[in-house]
């Protein structure tokens, strides 16, 4: 049986590969990177001829009303004013301080609980339901909650975003730690380690790649966050992009809203790839970073912290 399923498998291979597109095409696999930037860029040129057949002409003949959406013209024409007057850099970094404060915490709070969680089963149990709770309930819920807990200034937001992502952190840590193959441990096991030494040398360090990467990954959705804690407010202005679509939002200016609406994800991508280099670099035997950083860091940290040896003994957990 296990001969003609391997000789079925080796004829699907083959026809696959031979079929009429060749063997540049295959299910799952990868493309080189001047092709994806090459349909990348037809994508956003096809948008952008969308966008701009549907708002040229006079405001009476198109297909949309500039009322509803501007022209590509009209937006960018309001770039001046966005680095003037709106001060579009300045409340780009406003947003980015508070992305970076609330999921700074939901990290230095969400990571070593999601280790706990997924080396002891007691604080898995403990935790599950706040897991749950978080993961499931509606962000636009959280508001309100937020607001009547740490009142209406930048605490408020910062606290929001950590509400937001912390459960997603301490899931994701915990399903990484969990992910790493039991052989390490059962080595570590059977050359005397301790509960400690096997969490701290052997589980958090080949977990760390899966959890960075995770943690690059729920950045985004943070930042993606973070406008509609600005979006929602009470009193003054309070600066962030969210703040930037409220207030063209009340004057009735759509070419503003549609530039920042193209900007967010500009930003994010930026952050993303910054983030990615810098997770390249740090775990190159996964990624195939160079590694810089990872000597960087291994210099920095105090002589003697790769020795199996800790102050720590075996039946502490």
């Amino acid at each position: 049986m296990t001969s003609e399923l391997e000789i079925a498998s080796d004829q699907s291979g083959n026809s696959a590969s031979n079929g009429p597109l060749g063997e540049t095409t295959s299910l799952r696999g990868e493309i080189g990177l001047m092709p994806a930037m090459g349909w990348g860029l037809t994508c956003l040129m096809l948008v952008l001829a969308l966008w701009w057949t549907a708002t040229s002409g006079e405001a009476e003949m198109r297909f949309v009303s500039p009322a509803t959406i501007p022209s590509p013209v009209e937006t960018f024409q309001s770039l001046p004013e966005m680095f003037g007057e709106r001060r579009l850099v300045i409340n780009t970094l406003v947003t980015l301080a508070r992305v970076c404060g609330g999921f700074g915490l939901s990290a230095l709070v969400g990571v070593p609980l999601g280790v706990a969680c997924a080396c002891v089963p007691a604080i898995r149990a403990f935790i599950a339901p706040l897991t749950v709770f978080g993961r499931n309930i509606p962000v636009a819920a959280l508001i309100p909650i937020t607001f009547f807990l740490f009142g209406i200034g930048e605490f408020q937001k910062v606290m929001f975003l950590f509400i937001a992502s912390v459960a997603f952190v301490v899931t994701d840590t915990a399903a990484a730690v969990a992910e790493v193959p039991q052989r390490y441990v059962d080595t570590a096991l059977t050359l005397g380690a301790s509960r400690w030494q096997i969490i701290l040398k052997v589980l958090v360090p080949l977990a760390a790649p899966s959890i960075f990467n995770s943690l690059r990954l729920l950045f985004g959705l943070a930042f993606g966050y973070v406008m509609l804690a600005e979006l929602v407010k009470f009193g003054g202005s309070s600066g962030g992009l969210g703040d930037l679509i409220n207030v063209s939002q009340r004057r009735g200016e759509r070419e503003p809203i549609v530039l920042v609406l193209m900007i967010i994800p500009l930003v994010a991508f930026g952050i993303d790839r910054l983030l990615y280099m810098l997770q390249c670099d740090l775990f190159p035997h996964r990624y195939g970073g160079q590694g810089f950083l990872l000597r960087i860091v291994r210099r920095l940290m105090p002589r003697g912290w790769e020795s199996p040896r800790t102050p720590f003994r075996s039946g502490i957990l």
